[in-house]
């Protein structure tokens, strides 16, 4: 019998934009990292390219679930671009992102697959992006690999990742939202359902079937020893708060 793992992931940057559905120009995001989305940085860091529908199939049939320990502000943006070789102007198009988001979410599945896209995260064969291109993480996606371990009980375990400066404006809160695929024996009567398992990432047909999305909450885990920040995290806005108690 196969062991089951989990790998966490923390998720974490400038902007984010996970998008289940586009239309025309309006490109939106969903509150929260997509399945279809996750899986897709999982797979370019194994190098598994867009059409190979085989070795998609694996990644896709892993359990999925995030915890949002920063939710993130939505932020609009415009674009607008001109062809190449015609100089064409193209349509202007609609944009949303997550701005200062920090997401926990992970996967459950076999240890052999999981050892192997753990291993690809330290070694990725294209970069890692949060939904979109233009959207880079600002530090490894990769927290750990738990061994016989369940989706719940991690999203449930690892330490709040909230940056400093939100935790310092927010306060800790008393828990947090984790939206996750139901259990294989667990009733799924209230789950919502979501257009975002992906099937193919084909470029001209990519395909996604539906999902169940079950929304509960967890205690806030704060990390051993009482911080509320995560070891060594960088505080772009430490030196100016410095500067302001300086001149207080």
């Amino acid at each position: 019998m196969s062991r089951t793992d989990v790998l966490a992931l923390r998720l974490a940057g400038p902007l984010q934009s996970w998008g289940a559905s586009s239309r025309f120009t309006r490109r939106t995001t969903e509150s929260a990292p997509t399945k279809s989305g996750v899986i897709g940085l999982l797979a370019s860091a194994a190098g598994i390219e867009r059409g190979d529908d085989t070795n998609l199939a694996p990644l896709a049939g892993l359990r999925f679930g995030v915890r949002l320990d920063q939710p993130g502000t939505r932020i609009r943006d415009f674009h607008t671009a001109h062809h190449g070789v015609t100089g064409t102007s193209m349509p202007l198009s609609e944009r949303f992102y997550l701005a200062d988001a920090v997401f926990v979410a992970a996967v459950e599945g076999d240890h052999v697959l999981l050892t192997g896209l753990h291993d690809a995260l330290h070694a990725p064969a294209y970069p890692p992006y949060l939904g979109r291109r233009s959207c880079p993480p600002s530090e490894p996606v990769d927290l750990q690999r738990y061994e016989d371990a369940t989706l719940e009980d991690v999203l449930a375990s690892v330490p709040w990742q909230a940056s400093p400066w939100y935790r310092n404006r927010h306060g800790t809160p008393r828990t947090l939202t984790v939206l996750r695929e139901a259990a294989a024996n667990e009733p799924a009567q209230s789950a919502d359902v979501l257009r975002d398992q992906p099937v193919s990432f084909d470029a001209v047909h990519r395909r996604h079937a539906l999902r169940t999305v079950v929304t509960t909450a967890v205690p806030t885990p704060i990390p051993a020893g009482g911080s509320s920040s995560p070891e060594g995290a960088h505080d772009p806005l430490a030196a100016l708060e410095a500067l302001e108690n300086e001149s207080a």
